[in-house]
């Protein structure tokens, strides 16, 4: 029984293949990743979100991504525009560029292809890209080798919670397990990291940022709140005469307290409650204004822009130049989650499938520069009988389409008519342009008429040079001395009228009269 080679991943470790049929991460309810955790939200302040910060950078990042989490679910606004963001990267059109022409790259192209064309392959991307908020996402390949193939059956997102990093170098991440963190399996996962800022991993997410943003706001919203509270609704004020008893006071006092909650209370008819109108003054939409802006720096942090989330003047029109993301954003975005997919999907998936290669097939999302593909097609069909060399894969990767299957019916280009019949005969399609050129002439010769025999033998013992020369002779210098095209023109009429044709004029004369004499003989000239 033959011994499969050993495969290095792309860090140099070996592959263990047993390993990889067997799911690594997800949650143990009973262990250390458990599916629920803490709300870092809850009761935040500056000082707890000055420990939170500086715990995840000294290797306990949990409490931040707890928090990470809490405020895409208590922020509508920082939900929308980050969501915004992902899909429209995970929207952008996907392709494989082969590693070159030959037919092992061709099909190690095709198998990446397979894998992206699934349907549920976009949504996989946004769990990948959950790495543009919390610095990094870790989605675990479960592997399917039911047809005898190593073909992913779905990429798992795992909580990032369920992670640390190397206390050596706060980079390599680890699997939190019941002995310790472990290791992450080679050919087993893809650890993707957004770096919207240089630096360590944990500090390169967008929520670092925001969680001030959101501190402030949830500030602001409590202030509302309470304003609102001690404004919206008009004073309350119980009276009670000279004799009232204490116990008279608790009850006046307790109706009025019920009336601002339940809007019912009960009072002897010795005592009154008036009601004194909420008049508000100073700045009220104080609150309203700062929320706007503390949105609106979120805006410009997670998206470039702020005109397609924040009402303003012209908001339709600056909203279709500004469609969502910027554009050098998006392409950013882009270009590492390819280089993510290439490193830790691509590369796992030709070397278990066909073995290690020099060169691997290439995902790419969301090209910058788009072709006009139609232009390219005219082009290729223009230039290629020139001498142009295209590769086939090359062609098949601009235009989108996979390199055909085995048994699959192929599209040909329609066969050329058969010459026409010569003498009578049929004859039989030539192999090669030279016997078609040759079949080609000898059919014109044979469908020459006595004029044309005689032109052709004319021109023959004569030559063109002689009748032609006279007629031309000189234009070229004048015309090399013309200024103008009113001047080209000019010198062109002037030649005209005294143009020499006595030479081409005695010829076609001689041919009329030889024409004339064969017409009367019935012979050929």
């Amino acid at each position: 029984m033959a011994i499969a080679p050993t495969i290095l991943d792309q860090y140099g470790r070996p592959i263990q293949r047993a390993q990889l049929t067997q799911e690594q991460g997800g949650p143990t309810t009973r262990g250390v990743r458990q599916p629920f955790g803490q709300h870092q939200a809850n009761n935040l302040t500056p000082a707890k979100l000055g420990r939170i910060l500086r715990e995840s950078i000294d290797g306990d990042p949990q409490a931040y991504l707890e928090l990470a989490e809490d405020m895409e679910e208590r922020d509508n606004h920082y939900a929308a525009v980050l969501s915004t963001r992902k899909r429209q990267v995970a929207g952008l059109d996907i392709s494989v560029v082969a590693a070159s022409d030959d037919p092992e790259d061709v099909a190690a192209a095709d198998l990446v292809r397979a894998v992206i064309d699934r349907d549920c392959f976009q949504d996989e991307l946004i769990d990948m890209l959950d790495a543009l908020g919390k610095s990094f996402s870790a989605t675990e390949i479960i592997w399917d080798t039911s047809e005898g193939q190593w073909m992913p059956d779905r990429l798992e997102w795992n909580d990032p919670r369920f992670f640390n990093f190397d206390r050596n170098d706060l980079k390599t991440l680890l699997l939190r397990g019941e002995n310790g963190d472990e290791p992450l399996k080679p050919y087993g996962w893809i650890v993707h990291r957004a770096k919207v800022k240089s630096g360590l991993t944990i500090r390169g997410g967008l929520a670092r940022a925001v969680a001030w943003t959101y501190l402030f706001k949830s500030f602001t919203m409590k202030d509302w709140a309470v304003f609102c509270e001690a404004y919206g609704q008009p004073l309350r004020v119980g009276k009670f005469g000279p004799d009232a008893t204490p116990e008279q006071k608790d009850v006046l006092l307790q109706a009025v307290a019920n009336i601002g909650v339940d809007f019912a209370a009960i009072i002897p008819s010795s005592m009154i409650i008036d009601f004194v109108k909420a008049d508000i003054s100073g700045s009220h939409d104080l609150y309203e204004s700062r929320l706007e802006f503390l949105d609106k720096q979120t805006s410009k942090l997670v998206l470039g822009q702020t005109s397609t989330t924040d009402a303003q003047s012209g908001t339709y029109a600056v909203g279709k130049v500004h469609d969502g993301v910027r554009d050098d954003i998006k392409v950013a975005d882009a270009r590492q989650l390819a280089a993510t997919l290439n490193r830790d999907l691509v590369r796992p998936l030709v070397d278990l499938n066909r073995g290690p290669r020099k060169a691997y097939p290439k995902i790419k999302i969301g090209l910058p520069d788009e072709e006009d593909v139609t232009a390219l097609i005219k082009n290729v069909v223009a230039l290629v009988p020139l001498g142009l060399k295209v590769g086939m894969s090359t062609m098949r990767d601009k235009i989108g389409l996979p390199e055909p299957g085995k048994d699959e019916e192929l599209l040909q280009a329609s066969q050329a008519p058969a010459p026409a019949a010569v003498g009578g005969q049929v004859g039989q399609i030539p192999n090669d342009l030279a016997a078609q050129m040759a079949a080609m002439t000898a059919a014109t010769q044979a469908r020459l008429d006595a004029v044309d025999r005689a032109v052709s033998s004319a021109l023959d013992d004569n030559g063109y040079e002689p009748l032609v020369g006279p007629m031309i002779d000189g234009l070229g210098d004048k015309l090399a001395e013309a200024g103008s095209i009113e001047d080209a023109r000019r010198i062109l009429a002037d030649h005209f009228e005294n143009m020499d044709t006595a030479a081409l004029a005695d010829l076609l004369a001689r041919l009329a009269f030889n024409a004339r004499l064969a017409g009367e003989s019935g012979e050929d000239l």
